[in-house]
C-alpha cells in the first residue's frame, strides 16, 4: 500500500524505549506491514523493522509518522529497489 505525503520539512527520528518511533520528513510509504516499514524521507529511504509494528499517527501535511510495536532495526537505504540493491551487490564481488 502506498501513501503520498503532501508536505516535508526536515528530517529526524525518535525512537523511545524501543516502543515508539517518530519520523519526520517523510514523503512517503511505500510499504508497511506488522514486521517492516518502508519510508521514503528527505534524506534517503528507511527500512523499519520489529514486530507488531502499526502506524498511530501519520500527518501527511507535515510528513510524520509514528509507529509503535517492538522496534529491532532502522537501516538509510541508498534505494527501494530491491534488484537494484542486489545489482550493486553482486557488482562489487564481481569486480
Amino acid at each position: 500500500m502506498d501513501k503520498d505525503i503532501i508536505n516535508v520539512g526536515t528530517h529526524s527520528i525518535s525512537i523511545n524505549e524501543r516502543k515508539n518511533i517518530v519520523v519526520t520528513g517523510v514523503k512517503k510509504i511505500d510499504s508497511f506491514d506488522d514486521e517492516e516499514f518502508l519510508l521514503e524521507t528527505s534524506m534517503g529511504f528507511i527500512v523499519i523493522k520489529g514486530s507488531d509494528l502499526e502506524i498511530i499517527k501519520l500527518d501527511t501535511y507535515q510528513g510524520n509518522v509514528s509507529i509503535k510495536g517492538k522496534i529491532n532495526s532502522l537501516t538509510y537505504m541508498e534505494s527501494a529497489n530491491k534488484k537494484e540493491k542486489e545489482d550493486s551487490v553482486f557488482s562489487k564481488l564481481f569486480k
